[in-house]
């Protein structure tokens, strides 16, 4: 939270989207929804309005000028007359800050060999975000760097990795034609990501010859299975296949899903299996682990909303949610227990480090998946890592639905699966997953 401030209906303090709700706004449903499209401020006016920015354009005003409760919520305060509470969001990259169709990507120095890692240019005296990401799309390239009054576009490369982000200070030089925006300068670019698609990673096909050893990816339900083979068949060029047959992911182009597991045909097979029998069929395995907190709700919203789909209100509020907790916890720490115990030769990744280091944490999954990963292949990746596989984050619930005796019981979980990592030397769950 960073205060109450003025606002002005002719000149608006947060001047991105807004929305209202007479009857329901809460504090939470305004974060959540300008963290999705990506701004920097949240802004809550009149007990019902939201709004969004990159900045706080007022002053100022008492803390006691905010004093309307939230339509939603009466525990809260949702600013004034004229009068915003403003809270700042921590963004995860991944929700990178949005301009119209445009992702923001950061500010970065300008590379060595400038002129080969973003070949096409265009000076422009009148430099706004708009015109240079426009300029970028119709030269059909994924990304466009803004250096003062030059525009530059590019893919990424090893020249250019956008892997080292510098202070947005840095680039924080007005645009010539935008007053409210930054349009970097000659040393440091500030980079967007354009609608071009990066096609160095597209292609896809079945192995030519017969794998000769099996790889699983295992996971609990619910713990990002689905998109890591995203990732993994963007990665190295292959299909991956499944235990299951799922139509649904073969008409959204996991061909390999088709395939008999044992075909040979596949980098990796897809499972959820955590028997012995069906973990010592495999000759090495990717155990991927979520937080369960995250993975049983997410995995509950598959169950009653399919694969990016939400679970209605009922399922939560009724005798179907208590259930499904009692029954799938205790399996969430079986599984990686019982993978940890009878797998052959196991990388474990946790899906919070693939979100968070993406470059690295796929580097060492397609290392198993004994492929020698292209690095520009792999910085294509990270371009169009989300695929068709992600539940917009608009319909998040409002409240959290674990019980004290959930959490109570969920925290006993975590701790064996802690316990059982740190005695095979590898790094311990990490610490979002609890307390909660």
């Amino acid at each position: 939270y960073v205060g109450c401030y003025v606002d002005n209906t002719r000149r608006r303090t947060l001047r991105g989207v807004s929305f209202f709700d007479y009857k329901k706004m809460t504090v939470f449903r305004c974060q959540d929804n300008c963290a999705e499209r990506g701004y920097l401020y949240a802004g809550l006016e009149f007990g019902a309005e939201c709004y969004c920015g990159h900045k706080v354009q007022a002053s100022n005003a008492s803390e006691s000028e905010c004093n309307m409760e939230c339509k939603g919520e009466r525990s809260n305060t949702c600013g004034g007359v004229n009068r915003l509470s403003i809270y700042r969001l921590e963004l995860a990259q991944e929700s990178a800050r949005r301009y119209g169709s445009a992702i923001f990507r950061g500010c970065f120095r300008r590379p060595d060999n400038i002129s080969i890692a973003l070949p096409v240019s265009q000076l422009m005296l009148n430099m706004s975000v708009d015109k240079c990401v426009d300029f970028c799309t119709e030269k059909e390239y994924p990304l466009s760097a803004l250096a003062g009054t030059a525009c530059r576009c590019g893919f990424p490369t090893t020249l250019f990795t956008l892997h080292e982000r510098e202070d947005e200070q840095l680039c924080a030089q007005k645009c010539a034609g935008e007053e409210f925006e930054s349009c970097g300068t000659a040393e440091y670019l500030l980079v967007y990501q354009t609608q071009v698609q990066d096609n160095r990673c597209m292609d896809r096909r079945f192995l030519p010859t017969r794998a000769k050893q099996l790889v699983a990816l295992a996971s609990f339900p619910g713990a990002g299975n689905t998109w890591a083979r995203h990732l993994i068949e963007l990665a190295t060029g292959f299909y991956t296949g499944s235990y299951y047959f799922d139509g649904s992911l073969y008409n959204k182009g996991f061909k390999g899903e088709r395939d008999h597991w044992r075909s040979g045909r596949t980098i990796c097979i897809k499972t959820h299996e955590s028997g012995q029998k069906e973990i010592e069929s495999f000759d090495s395995a990717i155990l991927l682990i979520r937080n369960p907190y995250k993975a049983l709700m997410a995995e509950f919203n598959r169950k009653y909303g399919g694969h990016i789909g939400f679970a209605a209100h009922a399922h939560w509020k009724g005798k179907e949610w208590p259930e499904f907790v009692a029954n799938y916890a205790p399996w969430w720490a079986t599984h990686t227990l019982d993978w940890l115990r009878y797998g052959k030769k196991v990388l474990v990744v946790h899906f919070e480090d693939l979100k968070r280091d993406l470059f690295v944490q796929l580097q060492r999954m397609v290392g198993l998946l004994g492929i020698t990963a292209c690095e520009d292949r792999l910085l294509c990746v990270e371009g169009q890592k989300d695929g068709n596989f992600k539940r917009s984050g608009l319909r998040k619930l409002e409240y959290d639905p674990y019980t004290p005796e959930m959490r109570k019981m969920i925290s006993g979980y975590i701790k064996m699966v802690d316990t059982a990592l740190k005695l095979r030397n590898l790094s311990g769950v990490p610490d979002d997953y609890y307390p909660r």
